[in-house]
């Protein structure tokens, strides 16, 4: 029973968090749809070319709720497929506010955050120049499939949105964090430890599980010595707390999403595996 009502709390607490993540999202795709026009979604789609950089520097701060706004965004086209991908690369979830509390040391942190933020402005850059994206912002269509009853005002709106996703997302995570209480976080770990080879694939699979787990049993495993910084950079890139179940929520296009989250299981992995070929340690 305490378990359950630990699972619970956790899943409550990490909901809350990210809840005016979700509600600004939505309350910015509002405004561009009533009151900005054609004139402010120019300025934006012509701005994107810039958002690999900013998405970059903000998935490094330690809230999912930046990845969960970068996918709602994402699914009314009012930013890129780079900006996306530079933002859910960047996202560490966890790993911060644990080094920080492992007195990891700020010079190994910065690297860490600064391999991330390379790795994912660059993917995001490659990205929007193998992908660009000719989709106008689709904000409008989005309101509409998710019957957000928009003539009611941009704050009721954005409201309404965020109020689904939020259900959404406590409901999922719920479940996933049930699961990884009964299978325990040892048993999580051993998948990715004492694997030379096969550590790097295991441990990106690890770090896309939607869940905080994930980031904390990577970085325990780095901080006790288990882990080398290929897999756990693998883990870190490939993961970005519930973006994905937001992404999978509000983008009706399933290839659109197989394909993202294939590319950022690649990415992970191949980038794991340079930093293992160049000896590199943080």
């Amino acid at each position: 029973m305490e378990m359950i009502l630990d699972v619970i709390y956790d899943t409550l607490i990490d909901g809350l968090r990210i809840l005016p993540f979700l509600f600004l999202a939505y309350l910015a795709m509002e405004c561009l749809e009533h009151w900005a026009g054609d004139r402010m979604q120019e300025i934006v789609r012509r701005s994107g070319k810039a958002g690999p950089i900013i998405g970059g520097f903000l998935g490094i701060f330690p809230q999912c709720g930046f990845s969960a706004a970068a996918a709602n965004l994402y699914a009314g086209r009012v930013i890129t497929l780079g900006t996306l991908l530079a933002v859910f690369l960047s996202t560490s979830d966890e790993m911060l506010p644990i080094m920080l509390s492992e007195n990891a040391g700020i010079f190994l942190i910065a690297k860490i955050l600064l391999t991330k933020v390379v790795f994912a402005v660059a993917v995001g850059f490659l990205a929007d120049f193998l992908f660009p994206g000719k989709e106008e912002p689709q904000i409008g269509h989005f309101c509409e499939k998710h019957h957000c009853h928009c003539e009611k005002g941009i704050w009721r709106s954005a409201a309404s949105h965020t109020w689904k996703i939020f259900l959404y997302i406590v409901v999922i995570s719920l479940i996933l964090n049930y699961v990884i209480a009964m299978i325990g976080e040892d048993r999580l770990a051993a998948v990715v430890s004492d694997r030379p080879v096969l550590g790097l694939f295991a441990a990106a699979l690890v770090g896309m599980i939607p869940n905080c787990a994930s980031s904390v049993v990577l970085t325990h495993l780095y901080l006790e010595g288990v882990l080398g910084a290929g897999p756990l950079l693998a883990g870190l890139l490939s993961g970005s707390g519930v973006g994905y179940l937001v992404l999978l929520r509000v983008n009706e296009d399933k290839k659109d999403n197989l394909r993202i989250f294939a590319l950022l299981y690649g990415v992970g992995v191949a980038a794991g595996a340079v930093v293992e070929i160049l000896g590199v340690r943080f």
